[in-house]
């Protein structure tokens, strides 16, 4: 004869001895917390901002990128009707004579640039810590190219630079130099902007690198002082390694300023003469505002250019500082 066991009910449980006990209420789900007043304000102060990043970050910056892979002219750009040609536009750009040498222009420009603005910046954020009478009235006037606008910094350097009147050329006839076409000449028009540029980028650099020197403890110079380490010692033991997360926030931001700089150059030289200034800032403007036949896509397509570089450097960045705190 068959047994049959009974199977419990699921709903019931049994103690050690087989008796039939109560099961346990399931858990209770805990109740939504509605956001608190302190959330609220936070989302409050929060939507200004990433409205204001989408509207003059985002949106312009997709639409960029959509005038790159499209085939723009004047009558589809107003009409918007602007056929999707995916990366010819790129092509275009790459297989254009102009590419690279505006390449190398802008390398040059950047690399240049950087390297003069931040070694004069920190001589002169060291001269400046040896407080002495009027060190505060310099330091402001130092700050004079950084205050100026652009076009007018520019203008200024286009008269001293200038070929027959400039006050460049007449100090260098007083001491009896010939003549230099600054802005006409292929071989230096390039490196009059790039002067024209650092002295415009040297006060920022100076203000962040002082900031930095003022975190330093005195009490690291005097000790290595007493140890026998001379100034020089002690500027590459002590200042330069304390000194490198601020040089490098400076080094990046002084690089993405650079590497879109315009005006300076448009200014000075429009990018000539024979193109031998020019740079992806004044060739993305040329192709897509300076032709009588404007190239919309090309030009925003160098643009896009500018913008994955700057940010190639960005991630570049964080990553070394990554690495730095880990260690």
């Amino acid at each position: 004869m068959n047994r049959t066991t009974q199977l419990p009910d699921r709903r019931t449980a049994h103690d050690r001895n087989g008796a039939a006990t109560a099961a346990p209420p399931p858990p209770r789900r805990a109740p939504r917390r509605r956001p608190t007043s302190q959330q609220w304000a936070a989302w409050g102060f929060l939507a200004p901002v990433t409205l204001y990043l989408i509207l003059f970050y985002a949106y312009p910056l997709y639409r960029n990128v959509d005038l790159s892979l499209r085939n723009y002219t004047v009558r589809s750009f107003v009409q918007g009707d602007a056929p999707f040609t995916g990366l010819e536009n790129y092509l275009k750009v790459f297989d254009d004579p102009t590419f690279a040498p505006a390449l190398l222009h802008t390398v040059v420009f950047t690399v240049v640039s950087l390297v003069f603005q931040y070694a004069i910046g920190l001589a002169l954020a060291v001269f400046f810590t040896q407080h002495f009478r009027l060190s505060a009235t310099l330091r402001a006037l130092f700050l004079v190219p950084w205050l100026l606008p652009l076009i007018v910094s520019a203008s200024t350097w286009s008269w001293m630079l200038n070929s027959d009147s400039g006050v460049v050329n007449a100090a260098l006839h007083a001491v009896g130099i010939d003549a230099v076409n600054w802005l006409t000449s292929p071989s230096w028009s390039l490196t009059s902007v790039i002067l024209a540029n650092v002295w415009i980028g040297v006060p920022f650099n100076l203000v962040v690198l002082y900031s930095g020197l003022q975190s330093i403890p005195a009490s690291l110079y005097e000790a290595a002082a007493l140890d026998g380490a001379n100034a020089w010692q002690r500027f590459w033991r002590i200042t330069f390694p304390l000194l490198r997360p601020v040089s490098a926030i400076t080094l990046l931001l002084g690089l993405v300023y650079t590497l879109k700089v315009f005006d300076i150059i448009w200014i000075m030289t429009k990018g000539g003469p024979a193109d031998s200034s020019t740079t992806f800032a004044t060739w993305s403007y040329q192709l897509g505002f300076g032709n009588l036949l404007p190239a919309f896509g090309p030009g925003a397509a160098v643009g896009n250019l500018l913008v994955v570089a700057a940010v190639v450097f960005g991630l570049v960045y964080l990553r070394v500082q990554r690495k730095q705190y880990a260690s």
